[in-house]
């Protein structure tokens, strides 16, 4: 059994206990959930955007601790400083130390850029919840999902005013996304079964992306030279997470390496 399989075996388990736990109304009657989300896409498409989602990751489990020290507060204040195109969020606690309260902490603050929810999602229940706790995108991992799941809980988001970054890894998982045109995808540089890592992931599968998406990269992204290679090939977002994280001031070195970039 892979890490991978260990996480999403454990994830069916935990939701289904949070569902028998938490109603549905409840969640849609959360003060979040009414209010208008901010697009990714618009973000990563506008003119003079850094294209950068910085991430919030306190650990993983092929790194263990990356940082316990700062604050989702002092981060987010450090993301929004450096001008990021947007905030991604783990909220997975078991294996990465992040909690749904980062998140709705961070939307007490940003209000400004959109975020993220960087977790395993296996059930629609976690879509309603990532409403209700102030996403404005949620992450749909096509090696986790079967083709069906990866249509409805698309649709699902899109009908709750979400986007959703589709995440590959193989010509296996981008075959299984049903239409392209004019979806977020974001490649995998890391293969979530070893986790190591491969930037020429990125490069191999984005010819097979149509022009009408958005191409993010992610994972492993550490110079800000390879953002401008990344370009060529028609990347418009980049999602960082560790390269910051593991810095004593995350929001500073994301300045840094945004300052390198142009």
């Amino acid at each position: 059994m892979t890490i991978l399989d260990k996480i999403i075996a454990f994830k069916k388990k935990e939701i289904a206990k949070i569902k028998a736990e938490v109603p549905v109304k409840k969640l849609v009657e959360s003060p979040n959930f009414d209010t208008p989300t901010f697009s990714l896409k618009k973000s990563l498409l506008e003119v003079g955007s850094t294209g950068i989602i910085a991430e919030f990751k306190r650990q993983s489990p092929s790194k263990g601790i990356i940082n316990d020290q700062v604050t989702i507060a002092e981060v987010t204040n450090g993301y929004l400083d450096a001008n990021v195109a947007a905030q991604s969020i783990l909220t997975d606690t078991s294996f990465f130390g992040g909690t749904m309260a980062d998140l709705m902490e961070a939307r007490v603050i940003n209000k400004q850029k959109p975020i993220l929810r960087k977790d395993f999602i296996v059930d629609g229940f976690q879509i309603v919840e990532a409403k209700a706790i102030g996403a404005d995108v949620i992450l749909l991992i096509a090696s986790c999902l079967t083709t069906e799941e990866l249509k409805n809980y698309g649709n699902l988001a899109a009908d709750l005013g979400m986007e959703v970054l589709y995440e590959v890894h193989t010509q296996e998982d981008l075959d299984r996304i049903n239409d392209l045109d004019h979806k977020i995808i974001g490649i995998n540089n890391r293969n979530l079964n070893t986790f190591e890592v491969d930037l020429e992931h990125s490069i191999k599968l984005a010819g097979q992306i149509p022009d009408t998406s958005i191409k993010v990269s992610e994972s492993g992204i550490s110079d800000p030279r390879v953002i401008s290679g990344l370009k060529e090939y028609g990347f418009q977002g980049f999602l960082i997470g560790e390269n910051f994280m593991r810095e004593e001031n995350p929001g500073e070195a994301c300045q840094t390496f945004i300052n390198q970039i142009r």
